[in-house]
């Protein structure tokens, strides 16, 4: 069975989205330890799983890039959970994509089960917490920045009480961290 794998950035009071985020506050710079974080977290991976708002966003930028990060996104597959996609194709490609049919969090159930390796998961919102949710998730992984935000959505607001359990932390520099947790069984 496949692994479920979700990778978030958040700020250090847990917000994803805000004004700071949008409007250049936040000077979160890359360096060699999160490119290869990445890598080693797409090592396994047989897919991508993504909402239409992160496909949209991912299919704008990620074709353009270059190097390793991008060339491993560019050629895995895309499953995109959508209500209102009837097609992939937003730059004049379909970029190796295609919307999930019917209810979204059971076609991720049947991707799970449809073989070996590891989907990771992009992005945050309704779809993510349903995810958790049905006890899909395997892992989540949260990259924190920083910096507060001071508002914004948080990452899973609105869900039931999930129990987590840390099992890493990853110092990437520039004083981000990577926190490493699995649902408790």
């Amino acid at each position: 069975m496949r692994k479920l794998i979700e990778y978030d950035h958040l700020s250090i009071d847990g917000r994803m989205s805000g004004d700071a985020w949008w409007a250049g506050q936040v000077k979160v710079v890359p360096n060699d330890n999160h490119f290869a974080y990445q890598l080693r977290l797409l090592s396994s991976a047989v897919g991508l799983v993504l909402g239409r708002v992160t496909y949209e966003s991912f299919a704008r930028t990620w074709p353009t890039m270059t190097g390793e990060v991008a060339d491993k996104i560019n050629s895995l597959p895309k499953y995109v959970a959508s209500t209102t996609l009837t097609g992939t194709t937003l730059t004049g490609t379909t970029w190796n994509a295609e919307v999930l049919a019917g209810d979204a969090v059971e076609a991720v159930a049947r991707l799970k089960e449809a073989g070996d390796g590891t989907l990771v998961k992009y992005g945050n919102g309704p779809f993510s917490r349903a995810l958790v949710e049905a006890g899909l998730l395997d892992e989540l992984h949260l990259s924190i920045s920083p910096f507060v935000a001071g508002s914004g959505e948080s990452l899973l607001s609105g869900i039931r009480t999930t129990a987590m359990d840390l099992t890493k932390v990853t110092e990437l520099g520039n004083g981000a961290v990577v926190l490493t947790y699995v649902p408790s069984r």
